[in-house]
């Protein structure tokens, strides 16, 4: 933590704690109903004695039964549900197996390792080497760039997904910009995040509570950083809330460390299997991709479950740098550009 905490602001964003109280709450609430001991919660009028996922009454009605889990190559292994998870099966057919998986797969649905099973199901176990394990695997690491964002920059997140090849985050960083000389900051302190190995813990809230946790915010460090009397913590997440979480139901938050996000995931165990990290570039976008929105700050990154896989990349990088027509061009004096117009291309007589 010392080494990362000059990189850190100070006091941190207010949102951090407010957020954790909030998730703490609910995440309590959320084990007794799952152990079957419900206790009586009120929220905004609405009483949720029955269950605060009323779509879900399974949690509490269901007891413990029994289950069979087929895997991929028909085997079948007993368990028990609402308390075997798909890690535990990994873990009992191979330890070095449990170690290099992403994420599983129930019944076709991504499903967290650490996530107990509900019924009898067909499960898959997968590693970085299959393209839904990729993408997973980005996204998780994702969330490891929007925590380190928060930290330095008090930022507020909009959209972090995965991509092809890699992954990024759009941020509102307001009067800050990011710069190519903060690529190394980012990347001290999302390396300190994945060496704190921190739990990817995943929790189902009704609407109402997701708009509270996203609440508009006001506070004296928040205006001095953002230079605005009010904003909404977080807008961005308020407009997804609204826009894709009908009323009367839920969606899923993900927390690790203090970075609490909304996300449907599912994600890594835990930050430390992300063993190789890199900022790679950075541009502006526009909420929405509408030109009439904010402008917002997007960073990009690379992550591998292993340091001999970011080498083999670095590597890649190096040789198509050097197959750059734009760079071949200029070496064969076929064409060349200049400031006076910098999206042209000038043509020389060899080219």
């Amino acid at each position: 933590m010392a080494a990362t905490s000059s990189l850190e602001l100070n006091p941190p964003p207010d949102f951090f704690q407010s957020r954790i109280e909030l998730f703490n709450k609910y995440k309590a609430e959320y084990d007794e109903m799952v152990k079957g001991n419900p206790r009586r919660m009120v929220h905004h009028q609405q009483d949720y004695t029955d269950s605060m996922f009323p779509q879900h009454p399974e949690i509490i009605a269901q007891p413990r039964q029994e289950i069979s889990i087929t895997l991929k190559d028909g085997n079948q292994k007993p368990g028990m549900s609402w308390e075997t998870t798909p890690m535990q099966v990994a873990l009992e057919i191979s330890k070095s197996l449990a170690e290099r998986l992403v994420i599983a797969k129930v019944d076709g649905v991504l499903w967290d390792l650490n996530r107990p099973l509900e019924k009898s199901v067909h499960l898959e176990l997968l590693d970085f080497e299959h393209p839904e394990g990729k993408q997973v695997f980005w996204h998780s690491s994702a969330h490891v760039l929007g925590e380190a964002a928060e930290k330095h920059y008090g930022c507020h997140l909009c959209f972090g997904p995965p991509t092809e090849d890699g992954f990024f985050y759009d941020m509102a960083t307001y009067d800050k910009k990011v710069l190519p000389t903060d690529y190394a900051n980012l990347e001290t302190l999302s390396k300190a995040v994945i060496k704190e190995k921190q739990k990817f813990v995943r929790l189902e809230l009704p609407k109402e509570v997701l708009l509270e946790m996203f609440k508009v915010e006001s506070s004296s460090e928040l205006i001095i950083l953002v230079s605005s009397l009010e904003i909404q913590y977080n807008k961005y997440k308020q407009h997804f809330i609204e826009t894709k979480v009908p009323d009367g139901t839920t969606s899923t938050v993900y927390r690790c460390g203090p970075m609490i996000d909304l996300c449907i995931g599912p994600h890594v165990p835990h930050t430390g299997r992300i063993k190789s990290f890199m900022v790679t570039k950075h541009s502006s976008s526009y909420w929405l991709g509408d030109a009439a929105n904010d402008s917002l700050q997007r960073v990009y990154g690379i992550s591998f479950p292993d340091n001999k896989q970011m080498e083999e990349y670095k590597t890649f990088l190096t040789e198509a740098a050097k197959r750059d027509h734009r760079k071949i061009g200029k070496d064969q004096e076929l064409w060349f550009f200049d400031e006076i117009s910098p999206g042209s291309c000038f043509f020389l007589p060899n080219g």
